[in-house]
Order: structure tokens, then sequence, then C-alpha cells
């Protein structure tokens, strides 16, 4: 089965921009719909952007379409995600989910098999 690792996480200041990794061990990443999710504390979690298998289509929450890109480069197994003009809704703990059987669009809509640990996004005003 497949494992991920995110990274790319840090501190940064509003308007700023980070990077996110998600890099897939034991399985190959290019057979997976993957979605980024992130949950603030006292906040549900919510997914922010998916990318299906083959990098066919993408989704995006609204609170982030303009300023999040999604992407994949099935030959690294990393999917990333570009965070441009971050504000203070966007602190949070970001982590990636992959999924044989969904698509960009529906993977937050049940609970993804396979989940990263996270990584930690803070933006300070």
């Amino acid at each position: 089965q497949v494992q991920l690792q995110e990274s790319g996480g840090g501190l940064v200041q509003a308007g700023g921009s980070l990077r996110l990794s998600c890099v897939a061990s034991g399985d190959t990443l290019k057979i997976y719909t993957v979605g980024w999710f992130r949950q603030a504390p006292g906040k549900e979690r919510e997914v922010v952007a998916g990318v299906n298998w083959g990098g066919t289509g993408t989704w995006y929450v609204d609170s982030v379409k303009g300023r999040f890109t999604i992407s994949r480069d099935d030959a690294l197994n990393t999917v990333y995600l570009q965070m441009d003009s971050l504000n203070t809704e966007d602190p949070a703990v970001y982590s990636c989910a992959a999924d044989k059987h969904t698509t960009a669009r529906a993977i937050g809509f049940t609970t993804p098999p396979y989940w990263g640990r996270g990584t930690q996004v803070t933006v300070s005003s």
C-alpha cells in the first residue's frame, strides 16, 4: 500500500507563498487521485484541492481558487500544492490523502484510505 509524507510547511507572512510536497512510497502514485486537506484548531477538516490520477483534472474549494495550485509529477511520485497570497484564514495542518477509486472533485465526499501525517502552515499578519 502507499505511504505518504508531506513537507514544506512553515511560517510565512500574509501575502507570501509556500509549496507543499506529498511524496509517496510503497506504490506508484500515478494510479491514485490525491487530495490536499487542512484542519485548523476547532474547525472541521476540509478538502482544499484534488488532482485526478494521470493529472486529467483538478478541483479547488472556492476559498483557495486563484491562489492555490495542485500539480503532480508522477515520475517523482510527488504531488504539490503551491500556495500563493496566503492569508490569515489559511493556517492549518495540511495533509495529503490518496484514493484509487474517486475523482478530484469527489475526494472529499468520503475518507480516503491513505494519509500522510500532515505539515503545519502558519501565517503571520
